[in-house]
C-alpha cells in the first residue's frame, strides 16, 4: 500500500537544495532540512565503488528475475522522486539467486538524478557519476511479515542499481516519462498498471554487492546492494522529464526535483564483491601508458 512506502519518509521534512557547483558532494542532502541523528554505523550506502579493489567471487549465483506486469499499480510523486508501486502480497514479482539466501519480493522502484548530466546518480564507479541510477525495492517476505519490519532488519532489503547513460531513446522507459506530467506535484498519484520493470535492467549479468542502508531515512542498514555493471541507455529528453518534476506541492512556489542524491558514504571494512573477473584491468595494463587512460569500465 501507499503507506508502507510512506513509512521510509514520514517522519521527516523534504526539502531542495540549490543546483550543486564543484563541491556539490559536501552539500547537505536535498532530503533534510535540518540536522538528522544518522544511524553510526559501518555500512551506510551508497559508495564509490573501485573497480581495482572489488573481489571476484566466483560463488555468487546468477540473479533472476520474474516480474509479473500486472502487480503493477500506481506511479506518483512523494516530494522527494516518483515512485512506481507493485502488489507485494503475493510472490507473484520477485528476484532470487545471486547474494541472496531467499527470494524477495518487488515493492517499487524509483530514480536518484541531477540537475544536469555530469552527475545524479548516488553510487560511483572509480569516482565516475552518471547522470541518473534507478533502484528497485525487493524485501525478505521469506523471513519477515510486513515490508516495514523487513526494512529494520539486517537482511531485510534487496535494492537493484541500475546505472542510466546519456545516449539513445529508451523506448521501455518512455511509458514512464509519458506518465510524469501527470504527477509533477508533491503527493500527486495516478493508477499505472501493467508494467514490466524488467525493461529497464541491462541484459549483461554482471554486477557488485556489497552490505549497506538505504539512502534515505530512516537509513536502516538493512540493504544487499546488488549494483548491475552495465548502464542503461536513455536520450536527453527522457532525462528532461525527470527534472520538470517539482518537489513542491501544487499552490506552492515552485522547486525542481533535481539533486535528490544522498553524498558518497565511507566503505569502512567493507569488501565489494564482483561476479565477474576484472579483465578490464588486464587491458588497460596491456596498454602503452599514453592509451592506457582512455580505458574504462
Amino acid at each position: 500500500t501507499i503507506t508502507s512506502i510512506n513509512f521510509i519518509f514520514s517522519n521527516f521534512t523534504f526539502s531542495n537544495i540549490s543546483e550543486p557547483d564543484s563541491s556539490f558532494f559536501l552539500l547537505v542532502h536535498p532530503l533534510w532540512q535540518s540536522p538528522l541523528s544518522i544511524p553510526g554505523g559501518t555500512r551506510q550506502s551508497p559508495i564509490n565503488i573501485q573497480w581495482r579493489d572489488s573481489v571476484y567471487d566466483p560463488f555468487l549465483k546468477p540473479l533472476k528475475i520474474s516480474y509479473d506486469p500486472s502487480t503493477c499499480l500506481h506511479i506518483w510523486n512523494n516530494g522527494y522522486s516518483f515512485l512506481v508501486e507493485f502488489d507485494d502480497s503475493t510472490d507473484k514479482s520477485i528476484i532470487m539467486g545471486g547474494p541472496l539466501e531467499n527470494q524477495y519480493r518487488l515493492k517499487q522502484f524509483h530514480f536518484h538524478w541531477g540537475a544536469i548530466n555530469e552527475w545524479g546518480s548516488e553510487h560511483t564507479v572509480d569516482s565516475k557519476f552518471y547522470p541518473a541510477e534507478l533502484h528497485l525495492v525487493h524485501w525478505n517476505a521469506v523471513v519477515y511479515p510486513t515490508f516495514e519490519e523487513a526494512v529494520m532488519e539486517g537482511n531485510g532489503l534487496a535494492v537493484i542499481g541500475v546505472f542510466l547513460k546519456l545516449g539513445k531513446h529508451h523506448e521501455g522507459l518512455q511509458t514512464l516519462v509519458d506518465a510524469l506530467p501527470a504527477i509533477k506535484h508533491k503527493d500527486t498519484i495516478i493508477e499505472f498498471d501493467v508494467f514490466d520493470p524488467s525493461c529497464l535492467i541491462p541484459s549483461c549479468p554482471d554486477y557488485w554487492t556489497y552490505a549497506g542502508s538505504l539512502t534515505t531515512p530512516p537509513l536502516t542498514e538493512s540493504v544487499t546492494w546488488i549494483i548491475k555493471k552495465k548502464p542503461i541507455e536513455v536520450d536527453e529528453n527522457q532525462l528532461e522529464a525527470f527534472r520538470m518534476l517539482l518537489f513542491t506541492s501544487d499552490g506552492e512556489e515552485e522547486k525542481r526535483m533535481v539533486d535528490n542524491f544522498r553524498p558518497l558514504q565511507p566503505l569502512m571494512d567493507r569488501t565489494v564483491r564482483s561476479s565477474f573477473q576484472n579483465t578490464h584491468l588486464l587491458n588497460i595494463e596491456a596498454q602503452p601508458k599514453d592509451h592506457a587512460q582512455q580505458i574504462g569500465p
